[in-house]
């Protein structure tokens, strides 16, 4: 099956084709996002409107839409161009009136005449103790029923686009939903009493209540799950090409790595001993490794990124690690340099600075084998780098990196195994959503003798006392990190601005005590105050959140996070883990401006209640949702039209486990499921991974 299968003709076709959709709407659609058929059916209605007759407006409590059965009574015109015309009516027990403004009294003369029997269907008010309905959204006569459904769906609309016409639209393409054979384990849909796909379409489209709208109804959660499923599909089919792509057997003879672990003044983690072993397993296979390496702040990714590396100079390869920014390889430089030097391995670092004679150099030295471990920016992948023997790339802060990435990665050695480290926690949901494609090692122990870090709230109005208590530490020896959320004063927004703060704690302290960085300074002077408040000649670091990731200086032990309540949450647990990386007690105060939002008060008591990375990261996943959460855009992420990760996670999980089981019994999906399956793949238009599975 090369191109869209026949039967999803109908779904793919102009929306033009369907009922009510001129070029005007199409146009409308189009932009916001529906640009077919299939589009309209994945977007489920949000809500519903009870159409059922009632004898009167009497027995429904008002404001609210009702639907009753009248004889109309005398109409009142208005005495003024801008005035309502008025419609008497009578129903069962009562008369209301019926409003409208700007109305055209021969069409209403027409549509309503005195002493006929109507069904009149809109929302009733009471208005100076008055019935009264403004606007009805339905009046036809009970002799020729017009098609009124009883509960009637509502949707997400767009400019211009109506209720009764996106009604109308959906009810044609409902009218091209197919019996499709079944893609789903038959004991699955058997054990969630599952409907067929065409028959949950229908009734999610269709609700009879309130309680069909929710996500657990056995429609809805079908229709999620075929998201959710084809989904994963995607991730395991890029998944199985890498693990079926050949890789390099890479087994070391542990020299160097015992070396290192010699010279360490503590003995690794279960957790990192654990990770150690299984990314040695992996490059000890014939396949590509493609590994997603997930520790929270501080659980010593550095050390294990290393032991990995080591293996592949072990075998007689080399290895390269690429972090986002020229600041953060720099400090993998200094953090790696001292294990490296243990081992006698030569490790240089490439960046977009390096340039003429200097980078030349770096670059023969590269492709002979005399530089074993390059760090850099993403410089490490441009046209003119080539290695002797690259066995393992390892990536950093993975979410500026999609899976079409990974996949480009690994083509610049012969075949390069890849390891992706992240320190942002991931709800396990999320993970499966973004990562599905890798293999996961979590650390999940902090390295022995990290002290715990001791946060306090403060309101704003005591920030005298901090600066007093930070004279005091400094004096002391202290360093202190001061995080501030904007750059420049703003007079719409009263955050304190970085300059501002610097200006202020630099007449305290006097000069040379305090550094400023932020990011919309040269890299140069950035990279200079940051190398002064490292080397401990700067006391003070105020800063926006460019240190945010990996900055590392173990001699600074406090860290003031001004208007914390408008970071989220992720980033808070970031910043807080720039400190507490050395011996000595470190303490982190956030100060907040009074009076704090629920959620924001939320947040800040989560980050004095724990340190653990994970359930901060379900509690921001609870709190903001998953598309907040992950900044879609950037992500890799996908935006799902009717799965919700929050809510059903739990589907995820089957969905994932399913895919993997499917792709291992049936790799080229050929059996009768199979073929089902890449129906639902070219439904969710997720076929671009299909030519991968013939490739192979």
């Amino acid at each position: 099956m090369t191109g869209r299968p026949d039967i999803l003709f109908p779904l793919f076709g102009d929306l033009q084709s369907l009922d009510g959709v001129g070029p005007k709407i199409a146009k409308l659609l189009a932009d916001a996002g529906w640009h077919k058929p299939r589009d309209l059916l994945m977007s489920l209605p949000y809500a519903g409107v009870n159409r059922r007759i009632v004898s009167s407006v009497m027995d429904v409590v008002p404001p609210t839409t009702v639907t009753v059965e009248i004889e109309v009574g005398p109409h009142k015109k208005p005495r003024t161009r801008s005035g309502a015309y008025r419609v008497s009516a009578v129903d069962g027990k009562t008369a209301f009136q019926m409003v409208f403004f700007h109305a055209r009294g021969d069409y209403l003369e027409r549509q309503l005449p005195v002493g006929s029997r109507r069904i009149v269907s809109g929302k009733i008010e009471i208005f100076d103790g008055l019935y009264q309905m403004v606007h009805p959204d339905y009046m036809f006569d009970p002799a020729t029923p017009m098609a009124l459904p009883e509960y009637e769906p509502v949707y997400h609309l767009t400019a211009g686009v109506t209720q009764k016409t996106m009604f109308k639209a959906v009810t044609s393409a409902l009218e091209r939903v197919i019996e499709l054979a079944e893609w789903i384990d038959p004991s699955v849909v058997k054990d969630r009493g599952w409907p067929a796909w065409n028959t949950a379409m229908r009734a999610a489209h269709r609700p009879l209540q309130d309680q069909d709208l929710l996500a657990h109804t056995p429609a809805r959660e079908r229709l999620a799950y075929d998201e959710f499923f084809a989904h994963q599909l995607t991730l395991a089919i890029a998944r199985s090409k890498l693990k079926r792509a050949a890789g390099q057997i890479t087994t070391g003879n542990g020299a160097l790595r015992s070396k290192v672990l010699d010279m360490l003044p503590y003995s690794p983690t279960q957790a990192q001993t654990r990770a150690i072993r299984e990314i040695a397993e992996d490059l000890a296979k014939p396949l590509k490794m493609n590994r997603l390496l997930q520790g929270d702040v501080g659980a010593g990714k550095t050390l294990v990124a290393f032991m990995a590396l080591l293996i592949c100079v072990e075998s007689g390869g080399q290895g390269a690690m690429m972090a986002p920014t020229e600041i953060l390889a720099r400090q993998h430089l200094e953090a790696l340099k001292p294990l490296a030097e243990a081992a006698n391995v030569v490790i240089e670092v490439l960046t977009g600075r390096d340039k003429g004679a200097e980078r030349r150099a770096k670059l023969a030295a590269l492709e002979k084998g005399d530089i074993q471990i390059l760090v850099g920016t993403h410089a490490l992948f441009q046209k003119d780098v080539v290695f002797h023997d690259l066995r393992l790339a390892i990536v950093d802060e993975q979410h500026r990196f999609g899976v079409r990435q990974r996949l480009e990665l690994g083509q610049k050695g012969r075949a390069v195994d890849v390891l992706v480290m992240t320190a942002t926690p991931i709800p396990r949901s999320l993970a499966l959503s973004q990562y599905g494609d890798m293999d996961v090692s979590i650390l999940d122990e902090k390295p022995p003798g990290r002290k715990p870090i001791k946060t306090v709230l403060v309101s704003n109005e005591r920030l005298d006392e901090i600066v007093t208590s930070i004279r005091r530490a400094v004096s002391e020896g202290k360093q202190v990190y001061w995080v501030c959320p904007l750059v420049e004063e703003s007079e719409v927004l009263d955050y304190a601005s970085a300059e501002d703060r610097f200006k202020h704690l630099r007449a305290v302290f006097g000069e040379g005590v305090v550094e400023l960085v932020h990011g919309q300074m040269p890299p140069a002077e950035k990279d200079s105050a940051m190398a002064r408040f490292a080397a401990g000649e700067a006391k003070v670091l105020v800063a926006t959140t460019v240190i945010e990731v990996g900055v590392n200086v173990p001699n600074a032990t406090i860290m003031v996070i001004e208007r914390a309540e408008i970071f989220g949450l992720a980033q808070l647990h970031q910043l807080r883990g720039r400190v507490g990386r050395g011996d000595a007690q470190s303490n982190c105060v956030l100060l907040y401006q009074a009076p704090l939002s629920k959620s924001g008060q939320r947040r800040l008591e989560v980050m004095r209640e724990t340190e653990d990375g994970f359930v901060i990261a379900q509690t921001d996943l609870e709190l903001r949702g998953a598309g907040d959460l992950i900044g879609t855009e950037q992500s890799g992420v996908p935006q799902f039209r009717i799965a919700d990760l929050e809510q059903q996670s739990d589907l995820m999980y089957l969905a994932q486990k399913d895919a993997r089981l499917v792709l291992d019994k049936d790799p080229n999906l050929e059996t009768e499921r199979g073929k089902a399956i890449r129906v639902l793949l070219w439904l969710m238009e997720q076929e671009k991974t299909l030519p991968l599975i013939s490739v192979g």
